[in-house]
C-alpha cells in the first residue's frame, strides 16, 4: 500500500489538481461545463485550501485557465487562454465596470474583495458571453443570492497576518435574516509593508493598504417577486507597483445596484431578473515617493458607468431558454500632467483618454436542448451595437495629427456565436464545442495617446480605424471516472483574425525620456493560441487523497513571431489528508523554462522554478459559534523565482508564514 501510494504521488507531481471549491459543474438541462470557484470563505476545504481571507486574485489563479499578470503586490490582472483583459469580459454580478488606469493597474478585480463575493464563474471563449462581447472568455464575480430563511441575526470576525510583508487583515460581517427582510453589512481592512522574496531580499514600493465596505439588503414583495438593492465601496491608497515607473496614491470605487427578480417554477418563464447599476472610479497615479525620475508625473483616470440588463430564463419541453438584454454608457477619461525639473520651464498637459464616451446595447440568446438524458446540445448568440465618442475637442485634435481624416464618432456592429455539445455518463462526461466571436478595440488601442509600456519600453498610441478582431475557436473537455481515480483532458484552440497589437513606428518619436520609440496599435492578419491541460484525482482513501495537472500552451503570430506573454509548461501536484475536523495539504507548483518567449515583442526567458507550499486548517465548535483556523507556510524553501507573467520579471514571495482566525457566531 505504502509502494503504490509513493508511486502515485511520484506520478501526480507532474500534474496540477482539481481543487473542490475549482470544479466543473454539469448543470441540469444545460450543455455548458461552468467552471465555478466557490468564495466559501469559512469552510474547511478538502483540499488545496485557502486562507480564511485569500485575495479574489488568489482565488482565480486555482483555475487552469487563468493566470494572474503581477505588477506588484496588488491589483492583478487577470488573463484567460493567454489573452489579456481587454479581450475578456470582467463583470461584478453581470454589471460592466471599467478601470480607470492606462496602465492596467486596477482591474475589476481589485475593486472587490472576497467579503463582498458568493462565488466566480468562469466561461472560456464563446461560452462567456452572457454579459458581453469577448474573444477569451468571461469572468462573472457573483455577489450573493437574496435570502429570507428566518434564521435572525450572525456575525463572524475573521483575523489574518502573514510574516511577509507584515501583512495584516482583519474582516467583520454582520447579518439579518427575516421572512422578508434581509440585510447584510461587511467590511474588510487590508494592509502590507514591503514584501521580501526568496533569499530575504526586499522589494521596495510593494505596499499597499486597503478596506472594502459592501451593504446589501432585499424585500420579499410576494412568494415571486424581490427587491434587492447593494453598494459597494472600495478604496486604496499608498500602493506601489515595484514592475512600474508610478504608484498609485488613490484608486476608489463605488458601485451600486438595484434588482427586482421574479420567480416562478409552475410558469414556462421560471425566472426574470432586471437590474439597473451605477459605478464610478477614481484612479491617480503619481511617481512623488521615487527618488530619482526624469520627470516628474501627474496621472489621474476616472470611468463611469451606466448600465442595465434583464435575464429571462424559460423551460419548454426539452428546451432551457436564457435570453439577456442588456446595455450601458460609459466615459473614460485620463489625463497626464509633466512637470520638468527645471521649475523655470512651464508643466506639459495633454490627454491620454480623450473623454471617450462608449454606447453599447446588445442581446444574447441560447437554447439548451436535451437529445436524451444524458445528451444535450446547445446553441448560442450575441449581438450588439457598439459606438465610440470623442468627447475632448482637445483630444480628437490630437489624434488627427495621426490620422487626418479622423471624425469624433464611430460605430460597430457586434455578433458572436457557440456551439455545444455534451455527454453525461456514469463512467465519463465530455463536452465539445465550437464558436465565433467579436470585439471592439479597447478604449487604449483604440484612442490611447501616447501611453507608455515599461514591459517593451515604447509609448503607444490608439489607432480608431482598427477593425473588430474576430476569433474562431473550438473546446473539447472531457472526465473518466475509474473507481476512486479520475483523470480529465480539457484543450481549446482560438483562431484570431485581425490580431490587434502594437507595432513600431520609425518615423515617430517617443514622448517618455529614454523609451525606445512609438508603437502604434495595428492588427496582425491572424493568431493561433493553443493551451491542453491533463488532470487528476486519486482518492487513496477516505483521509488521502492526490491531484495533480500538468499543462501546455503556445501561441504565433501571422509574422511568425511567438505571442508574449504565454504560459510554459506548467504542473502542480497536491497530497491531502481530511479529517472532519482538520486537514492537511502539500503542494509542489511550477513552471518549466519559458523557451518559446517573444523577444520580438520586448519578452525575455523566464527561468523554471518549483516551490512548495504547506496548508493546515483546524475547526472547533463552540456552543453556538464556530472558530476556523487557517495557517501554513507558503514558498516553504524561499525560493527566489518569477514567473513568465510577472512584470519585468518581478521577483515573488519568498518564505511567507501565514494564519487565518474566522469566528463565527450563528
Amino acid at each position: 500500500m505504502i509502494k503504490a501510494t509513493l508511486c502515485c504521488v511520484c506520478f501526480l507531481f507532474g500534474l496540477t489538481l482539481y481543487a473542490q471549491e475549482d470544479t466543473y459543474t454539469i448543470e441540469k438541462d444545460t450543455t455548458k461545463l461552468e467552471e465555478v470557484i466557490l468564495i466559501g470563505q469559512r469552510k474547511l476545504s478538502n483540499y488545496r485550501q485557502e486562507k480564511t481571507l485569500s485575495s479574489i486574485d488568489d482565488y482565480l489563479e486555482k483555475s487552469n485557465r487563468i493566470t494572474m499578470i503581477k505588477r506588484g503586490n496588488y491589483a492583478w490582472e487577470p488573463t484567460m487562454n493567454n489573452m489579456a483583459s481587454q479581450r475578456l469580459v470582467v463583470t461584478i454580478d453581470g454589471m460592466q465596470i471599467f478601470g480607470a488606469c492606462t496602465d492596467k493597474m486596477d482591474p475589476i478585480t481589485s475593486y472587490v474583495d472576497v467579503s463582498n463575493l458568493e462565488k466566480v464563474s468562469v466561461d472560456s471563449g464563446q461560452e462567456g458571453t452572457e454579459n458581453g462581447h469577448c474573444v477569451g472568455g468571461g469572468i462573472d464575480l457573483k455577489m450573493p443570492q437574496s435570502k429570507f430563511n428566518g434564521t435572525g441575526l450572525k456575525s463572524s470576525f475573521d483575523l489574518g497576518y502573514e510574516t511577509n510583508g507584515n501583512y495584516k487583515s482583519v474582516g467583520l460581517d454582520l447579518e439579518y435574516t427575516g421572512n422578508k427582510f434581509y440585510v447584510n453589512a461587511d467590511g474588510i481592512f487590508r494592509k502590507s509593508n514591503n514584501y521580501h522574496a526568496g533569499g530575504n531580499k526586499e522589494i521596495l514600493y510593494s505596499q499597499f493598504q486597503k478596506y472594502n465596505i459592501s451593504v446589501q439588503g432585499g424585500y420579499k414583495l410576494s412568494e415571486n417577486n424581490v427587491i434587492d438593492a447593494s453598494v459597494i465601496y472600495d478604496k486604496a491608497t499608498d500602493v506601489g507597483y515595484p514592475a512600474l515607473p508610478m504608484d498609485v496614491s488613490l484608486a476608489k470605487a463605488l458601485i451600486t445596484s438595484a434588482t427586482h427578480t421574479f420567480k416562478n417554477n409552475s410558469t414556462t418563464i421560471k425566472s426574470l431578473e432586471t437590474k439597473f447599476y451605477y459605478n464610478t472610479i477614481t484612479h491617480i497615479m503619481d511617481d512623488s515617493k521615487r527618488p530619482d525620475v526624469p520627470i516628474r508625473m501627474d496621472m489621474p483616470g476616472w470611468s463611469d458607468t451606466y448600465g442595465f440588463y434583464s435575464k429571462a430564463t424559460l423551460i419548454e419541453g426539452k428546451h432551457n431558454l436564457l435570453f439577456n438584454v442588456n446595455g450601458f454608457y460609459n466615459r473614460s477619461l485620463a489625463e497626464m500632467t509633466m512637470y520638468p525639473n527645471n521649475s523655470n520651464q512651464p508643466a506639459m498637459f495633454m490627454y491620454t483618454w480623450p473623454d471617450i464616451r462608449t454606447l453599447y446595447t446588445g442581446i444574447y440568446a441560447k437554447d439548451a436542448f436535451a437529445l436524451i438524458k444524458d445528451k444535450t446540445v446547445s446553441v448560442s448568440a450575441r449581438f450588439g451595437y457598439h459606438q465610440n465618442t470623442i468627447a475632448e475637442e482637445v483630444g480628437l485634435e490630437s489624434l488627427q495629427i495621426f490620422y487626418p481624416n479622423l471624425s469624433d464618432s464611430k460605430s460597430r456592429f457586434l455578433m458572436s456565436f457557440s456551439t455545444n455539445y455534451q455527454i453525461k455518463k456514469e463512467k465519463h462526461d465530455a463536452a465539445f464545442s465550437v464558436g465565433y466571436g467579436e470585439r471592439a478595440p479597447s478604449v487604449s488601442e483604440g484612442y490611447g495617446f501616447f501611453l507608455y509600456n515599461s514591459f517593451d519600453n515604447f509609448d503607444y498610441i490608439g489607432n480608431p480605424t482598427l477593425k473588430n478582431e474576430k476569433a474562431l475557436e473550438a473546446n473539447v473537455a472531457t472526465n473518466y471516472y475509474l473507481n476512486k481515480f479520475k483523470i480529465g483532458l480539457e484543450a481549446s484552440y482560438f483562431y484570431i483574425i485581425d490580431y490587434i497589437i502594437g507595432e513600431i513606428n520609425p518615423d515617430l518619436s517617443a514622448m517618455t525620456i529614454e523609451a525606445n520609440g512609438v508603437k502604434i496599435y495595428n492588427s496582425l492578419s491572424n493568431a493561433r493560441i493553443f493551451d491542453i491541460y491533463l488532470n487528476s484525482e486519486y482518492n487513496i482513501s477516505k483521509a488521502f487523497s492526490v491531484n495533480g495537472t500538468i499543462g501546455y500552451n503556445c501561441g504565433k503570430g501571422s509574422n511568425n513571431e511567438n505571442l508574449p506573454l504565454i504560459k510554459p509548461f506548467s504542473y502542480l501536484a497536491e497530497v491531502n489528508y481530511t479529517r472532519e475536523f482538520f486537514n492537511a495539504a502539500i503542494q509542489l507548483n511550477g513552471n518549466g523554462n519559458q523557451t518559446n518567449y517573444s523577444s520580438f515583442y520586448g519578452e525575455n526567458e523566464t527561468a523554471s522554478f518549483a516551490i512548495l507550499n504547506l496548508n493546515l486548517g483546524n475547526m472547533f465548535y463552540l456552543k453556538d459559534s464556530k472558530l476556523v483556523l487557517k495557517y501554513g507556510i507558503e514558498n516553504i524553501l524561499d525560493t527566489n523565482y518569477s514567473t513568465y507573467a510577472d512584470w519585468n520579471n518581478i521577483p515573488q514571495q519568498g518564505r511567507n508564514f501565514y494564519i487565518n482566525a474566522s469566528f463565527v457566531i450563528n
